[in-house]
């Protein structure tokens, strides 16, 4: 295996950290260019840029999703949302989800104030798998997104066949995870809604 160079500092529009993050540090660091988007416990995640399918997936999923929202309820997509996991005020939890759905009181608060999303303030969490986010999708932000308390969340897997894993907050147990649903997904929870999981990647 080929080691990979280590980064330097001229690779950077800002100084690389030495230390744990708050969500204060991390929110001022604004939209960097390095690829770092998310912060776990502290440190710098990096997430690559999502491919061409992904994107139109996500962009196709939010045309169906909107007519179908009550009028209290908003998308949002590549927002960070802060899960406030780790009780140190020092050390921040924060992940971006390829879509959520908040409330839109929630969205006139982080418009005013420009800051992240509360994990209170949102719905549901949409993520949609990549290649290289398989395990964290379906186990690791599973897990993180159900400790936060965020009521619902759903996978979107787009290998043939695309499926969709609804899964729900089932008290101390974390989330209950419906079985995959291809072709049509339709459920009354958080909303009634009815998808097209085809029209994804058709």
């Amino acid at each position: 295996m080929t080691a990979l160079p280590e980064p330097t500092q001229g690779d950077f529009p800002w100084e690389i950290p030495d230390h744990l993050l708050s969500i204060e540090e991390y929110a001022a660091l604004g939209e960097p260019e390095s690829g770092f988007t998310e912060l776990v416990e502290g440190r710098l995640v990096m997430s690559p840029s999502p491919i061409r399918i992904h994107n139109k997936a996500a962009y196709r999923l939010t045309r169906q999703l909107e007519p179908q929202l009550p009028p209290e309820l908003d998308f949002n997509l590549d927002l960070d949302v802060n899960l406030g996991l780790v009780p140190s005020p020092r050390i921040g939890f924060s992940r971006r989800p390829d879509m959520m759905i908040t409330y839109r009181e929630a969205n006139i608060r982080v418009d005013e104030e420009r800051r992240m999303f509360h994990a209170d303030e949102v719905l549901l969490v949409v993520e949609i798998v990549s290649p290289g986010s398989k395990r964290t999708d379906y186990v690791t932000k599973h897990d993180e997104y159900a400790d936060a308390g965020i009521p619902f969340y759903w996978i979107v897997d787009l290998d043939e066949p695309v499926s969709l894993v609804a899964c729900h907050q089932a008290g101390e147990l974390g989330y209950q995870d419906a079985p995959a649903a291809t072709g049509r997904f339709t459920t009354t929870e958080p909303f009634p809604v009815e998808l097209d999981l085809t029209a994804l990647t058709a």
